[in-house]
């Protein structure tokens, strides 16, 4: 029993959450200048221009943003274990980033799996449901010292708002929406085709995972959702709006559809295009919130090979959505800027926008 018990012990602790290492400034301007680029980095403070908008993706739903010189997290999740290293960064280069605040779209592995141990590590503070704090709190093992701002609960309603301010000319509206879900097939003239892309493991040959990253994904694997967040942040008149997931707003919850609707019309919205509902509904959940935000560009997110025995890498998206988006009327339609992965990730693929 004694030596069962040490075997046991040994196991827990090698794949038990390791405390991200507090950054130094040289990490954090390291880190910055790649995801952003060496040209909207100072190379001796680390401050970020302020006058761009730039956005850096590192995996499914997850993007470091630069906002008016401030930092941010949109979801916080270093794709990994069932491949290792497709995604070339590390949750402790993402805390180096130093983010002001990270926001959670909702609790799943694939979305704030690393929520916790960055916001530990980088200071940052976290926006998201009460299920959502109580999570990262516990990724580090209850001995979290970082913020956290409850936006509801997962008993909150669909529709339910949040408005506050992140820095000074920085206002953030966060709506509580839905979860993709499959719903019955529409029969109706809004139907649109399944999108059903050919799962490709390829990647876990050419990016075998550790056990580490294993034993991560197999700790996180059951988070819970906790609830559902969209948020809009507006500087001066630039607006950008993300959401991590595309739930059946039509069926279950049309009224969320007005609310988003009568937000400011979006420069920048970052969607998620894969869910639970393309293998019945194709892509006409995520149209519907694209029609209701109105973007000048749409970037779509949640569509890389980030679970490679049932994902595809995006490639095999790009055509259905751009013949779902056909479908808006052309004066109305998004320019698409598609992110592909693993070419786009961190600053090869770093979008930059003038909020002016």
């Amino acid at each position: 029993m004694v030596n069962s018990r040490i075997s046991w012990s040994g196991v827990r602790d090698r794949f038990a959450t390791r405390p991200l290492p507090a950054p130094t400034l040289d990490d954090t301007i390291a880190a910055r200048q790649r995801f952003f680029g060496a040209e909207a980095v100072d190379p001796r403070s680390g401050a970020v221009r302020a006058d761009r908008v730039l956005i850096a993706w590192f995996g499914c739903a997850s993007f470091a943003v630069a906002v008016g010189g401030t930092v941010i997290l949109l979801d916080a999740w270093v794709p990994r274990g069932l491949h290792s290293g497709y995604v070339p960064t590390t949750p402790a280069e993402v805390a180096a980033l130093r983010p002001a605040a990270i926001f959670i779209g909702h609790g799943h592995f694939d979305h704030a799996g690393d929520a916790g141990p960055i916001a530990q590590a980088s200071g940052a503070v976290l926006y998201g449901t009460a299920e959502h704090c109580a999570t990262a709190r516990e990724q580090v093992g209850g001995t979290a010292s970082f913020e956290c701002h409850e936006l509801g609960s997962a008993a909150s309603k669909p529709g339910d708002r949040y408005d506050f301010e992140l820095t000074p000319g920085l206002s953030v509206t966060a709506i509580r929406h839905i979860h993709s879900a499959p719903t019955a097939k529409d029969a109706g003239p809004d139907a649109s085709d399944p999108v059903r892309p050919t799962p490709c493991p390829c990647d876990i040959r050419t990016h075998p995972p550790t056990l580490t990253d294993a034993g991560h994904l197999a700790r996180r694997l059951r988070d819970p959702e906790g609830g559902v967040l969209l948020y809009q942040f507006r500087l001066g008149d630039f607006v950008l709006t993300w959401h991590d997931s595309s739930g059946p707003l039509i069926d279950k919850a049309p009224d969320v559809l007005n609310i988003l609707r009568a937000l400011p019309r979006s420069d920048v919205h970052i969607g998620a295009i894969q869910g639970f509902n393309q293998f019945r509904n194709g892509l006409r959940d995520p149209r519907h919130y694209i029609e209701a935000l109105r973007p000048k560009v749409f970037v779509p997110n949640h569509h890389d090979n980030w679970f490679p025995v049932f994902t595809a890498r995006g490639t095999a998206l790009r055509t259905p959505l751009h013949d779902e988006l056909r479908r808006i009327p052309e004066a109305e339609r998004p320019e698409i800027r598609m992110l592909l992965d693993p070419s786009d990730y961190i600053g090869a693929g770093c979008l930059s926008f003038d909020p002016a």
